[in-house]
């Protein structure tokens, strides 16, 4: 019996208020569109991702896919151009998955192709729980029965030449396989769904997927400090931020004090040392560095340890020049290079009182904090 599955990734994730479409934003260091499919293919022979094929292919790189099918104008196209792909291998049976549903709870698949061999398709679904109501402009008119109501999810199983033909047959309305295959005539059994099988739809479903992803996990807290003095003829690298000032930062690579903060409060979360381990300042390469390639391999190191970064908080410890204006830049910055939301980092300033060698304007001290969340 061969299996193919097809993988729905043509949407554009509008609802989710991001211009990088939902499948492809991270979660527990992989595309979301890469959890699915490594979901599918435990189980199936063939993975048909539908899409646009750069973003797809760079997300699954590695992956034994076959070549990546345009999508259509909705989603019952998409999985149309799917079928049509995968006819001339003429599987015997096919899911029907979203890319933005990275997680499938485990024996869902074993229970959906176990029922094909009674009915033509088979769903997960979950019962709905909550009190339903039709709202009219902002006005409750109707309280709906949720008795025998469930909510669908996806993979949607189906024998594959049953799918392949109530596509062809011209019904274009349908909003899922499922009620294409109604629409037809065919049976479809439901399985159990589950609470935890959550399309990524919103920007508070990405919290709660990384919660469920990421399984349990222990905090880790470092702490970095670093200092570097003032040089004339240097630009001012702060946070990965070019800062306007009559002087720049000392140092063997850009001296941009605080990512070295923070790179050395994530190696000691870690406890891999800290940045001088790393990128010793006696190596002729990171001469006049950037020091965001600093940042993007402590970044990696989280990865590479399957945790991923709570948050973090630099502290900039200077008189001149003025860190607030340039703080949100900062945050954006750095937000980028760790690959998190803006939310989750923070950077904000103190002077000495013009105390000691940052208040005499010799220099510039920062130092940093940050929770790493790593697998138990």
């Amino acid at each position: 019996m061969t299996v193919a599955a097809i993988l729905v990734a043509a949407g554009s994730g509008s609802r989710f208020g991001s211009e990088l479409p939902k499948q492809f934003r991270t979660i527990a260091n992989k595309p979301v569109i890469r959890h699915a499919a490594e979901a599918l293919m435990r189980h199936v022979d063939l993975l048909q991702p539908v899409g646009d094929a750069a973003p797809i292919e760079a997300a699954l790189e590695g992956l034994a896919i076959m070549p990546v099918v345009a999508g259509g104008a909705t989603r019952q196209e998409s999985v149309r151009n799917g079928l049509e792909a995968l006819a001339s291998h003429a599987p015997d049976h096919v899911l029907v998955h979203d890319a933005a549903r990275p997680f499938v709870p485990e024996g869902t698949i074993e229970a959906l192709l176990a029922e094909l061999r009674e009915s033509a398709g088979a769903i997960p679904a979950a019962p709905v729980a909550d009190t339903l109501k039709r709202v009219d402009r902002g006005v409750i008119v109707e309280t709906v029965p949720r008795a025998g109501l469930f909510r669908a999810q996806t993979p949607q199983a189906f024998r594959f030449e049953t799918l392949l033909q109530a596509h062809r047959s011209g019904i274009t309305d349908a909003t899922d396989d499922a009620s294409l295959l109604e629409a037809v005539g065919e049976t479809v059994a439901v399985v159990p769904g589950s609470d935890d099988n959550i399309k990524l739809t919103y920007p508070a479903d990405l919290v709660r997927l990384e919660r469920i992803m990421a399984g349990p996990s222990v905090p880790h807290v470092g702490t970095g400090f670093d200092v570097h003095a003032f040089a004339e003829g240097r630009p001012l690298v702060l946070c990965g931020v070019t800062v306007p000032h009559d002087r720049g930062l000392a140092g063997h690579s850009d001296a941009d004090v605080g990512i070295h903060a923070l790179c050395d409060a994530i190696y000691g979360a870690l406890a891999e040392g800290d940045i001088g381990r790393h990128f010793p300042p006696s190596e002729a390469t990171w001469k006049d560095a950037d020091s965001a390639r600093f940042l993007v391999h402590a970044r990696d190191r989280i990865a590479a340890r399957g945790g991923r970064l709570a948050n973090a908080d630099v502290t900039l410890i200077c008189e001149r020049p003025k860190i607030t204006p340039h703080a949100p830049a900062m945050i954006a910055r750095l937000a980028s290079l760790l690959d998190v939301a803006v939310e989750r980092i923070s950077v904000k300033a103190t002077t000495t009182e013009k105390l000691g060698f940052t208040g005499r304007q010799e220099g510039i001290a920062a130092q940093a904090v940050v929770s790493i969340l790593l697998p138990d």
